[in-house]
């Protein structure tokens, strides 16, 4: 029997199987590795709300899988095919990526098994509300203790119904703001933090081309610039990691990825044109650019520099991965490749970044808006005309010098505007995500490089996670 035949692991034993490669390289004490590999708590949640007439019963799953810091951390996602394996796996994930880019949270995930476009907007608030009031009265949504976030199925609406909720049961929580992240700006959100996870990709991506050895173990050369790039799924996700992309790196999106199938060009996909598609009609079928093809999964196996699975787990396999013609996959979902499909992947020479770091500017920026919460005043407000008055000081010594026949120059077109700007919110979460993903990405290649037996950056990525998670339960005495 050949690995190709062997049964598939499940998403939840794909994440225990990342895991124990990465420890089985450490020296970790007896009895430590089972404490931060398995999950602390789960609570299921079946509750009644009276639609249409009658009254329907949800299920909804709040994980939380590591307590090492404080609150824990993850998305809510909406849907039918939420359950109690696919939250623990997602929430163990969290609590690696929280370590891996040094955000103070544990790992948390919640879900509901509903599918939200059967349901009206009125009757989707009273759903959130009320799946809202059951996790907050176990403190299973507070500040302090469990902070959650959009996930798959829901957007900043949904984080405003939460918060809204929450405020309703604490009216004497001055820090009520904080009790989830992802919310609208004018909600108590922040600037950046709806494109943050496609943004992060980007700033991944970015990274990892700044270093020629390693661009080279993917048999790549160059800069992003003219990389023919497949991005699987254009939701929030997929569309911001694309859009950056070829419109800021000169990257080529050449096949876009949907559920009813897929479309392409050589020459570079529209991806605002393809977006606005999708939402007008559905899906991609009948797109009148580039050619479609009804067999999306197939799709996964163009040929290509870079592939981008921003949608689903478990979309490559055992089953697919030998024919996956990608150079470098960057995955922007969680869970994207299986176990199993990792192990073919990385014989064949594939370099993966993992989700664990990939899709980590989600949770990054959402840190920024906790933070922003609990401080009660937007990143900016204090030092922006300082720091425009200061510059301008300059910018006047600068253009008396320039006066002066002699020296003979003068200041370049626009220099002025832009140096004078002082910067706002959007671009100090931009500035503190780019240093994240770039810090990030140097502790892993670290040890990808620096530590005998680390295969790729997976396992790397883990190790970086696993010491984090170790030193703060050494700090708190276990």
């Amino acid at each position: 029997m050949t690995r190709h035949d062997l049964p598939e692991p499940s998403f939840r034993d794909s994440v225990d199987l990342m895991f124990n490669r990465a420890s089985a390289l450490l020296d970790l004490p007896p009895g430590l590795e089972e404490k931060i590999r398995v999950c602390n708590s789960t609570y299921t949640v079946r509750f009644g709300v009276r639609l249409r007439g009658q009254i329907t019963t949800f299920t909804g799953y709040r994980s939380v899988h590591s307590e090492h810091m404080e609150p824990a951390k993850g998305g809510i996602r909406y849907s039918l095919g939420v359950n109690q394996d696919e939250v623990e796996a997602l929430a163990a994930l969290m609590t690696y990526k929280c370590a891996l880019v040094e955000t103070p949270f544990g790992g948390a995930k919640g879900g509901l098994c509903i599918d939200p476009r059967q349901y009206e907007e009125h009757e989707l608030e009273l759903i959130t509300r009320r799946f809202t009031y059951e996790l907050a009265k176990r403190d299973l949504i507070n500040p302090a203790q469990n902070v959650p976030a959009p996930d798959m199925g829901t957007s900043e609406r949904e984080m405003a119904w939460m918060a809204d909720q929450y405020k309703r049961m604490n009216t004497t929580d001055i820090n009520a703001s904080a009790c989830v992240t992802g919310k609208p700006v004018h909600a108590g959100g922040i600037a950046g933090r709806v494109e943050a996870t496609g943004r992060g990709v980007q700033y991944a991506l970015q990274e990892f081309f700044r270093y020629p050895e390693d661009v080279a173990k993917a048999g790549l050369t160059g800069t992003l610039d003219g990389k023919r790039v497949v991005v699987q799924g254009l939701g929030n996700v997929g569309y911001h990691a694309a859009k950056f992309l070829s419109l800021e790196d000169g990257a080529r999106v050449t096949c876009i990825i949907e559920h009813d199938g897929a479309v392409s060009s050589e020459a570079g996909l529209d991806v605002e044109a393809v977006k606005s598609w999708i939402a007008a009609h559905g899906g991609l079928t009948g797109y009148p650019s580039g050619t479609f093809h009804p067999d999306g999964r197939r799709a996964l196996e163009t040929d290509c520099d870079i592939l981008i699975p921003a949608a689903m787990e478990g979309v490559i396999t055992r089953e697919n991965a030998a024919r996956i013609k990608a150079a470098l996959i960057i995955e922007a979902a969680n869970g994207p490749v299986t176990a199993g499909a990792d192990e073919i992947l990385r014989d064949k020479g594939t370099v993966i970044i993992p989700d664990l770091y990939a899709n980590a500017g989600g949770v990054t920026v959402s840190y920024f808006e906790w933070v922003k919460n609990l401080s009660h005043i937007r990143f900016g407000r204090m030092q922006r005309r300082q720091e425009e008055s200061r510059h301008q000081l300059i910018v006047n010594e600068l253009e008396r010098l320039s006066r002066d026949k002699e020296l003979g120059w003068t200041l370049s077109p626009g220099f002025k505007e832009r140096y004078l700007r002082g910067a706002d919110e959007l671009e100090l979460v931009r500035s503190g995500l780019d240093d994240t993903m770039r810090s990030a990405y140097q502790a892993m290649r670290a040890v990808w490089h620096g530590r005998k037996g680390v295969p790729d950056l997976r396992v790397a990525a883990y190790i970086v996670a696993i010491e984090r998670v170790v030193s703060s339960y050494r700090a708190k005495g276990l």
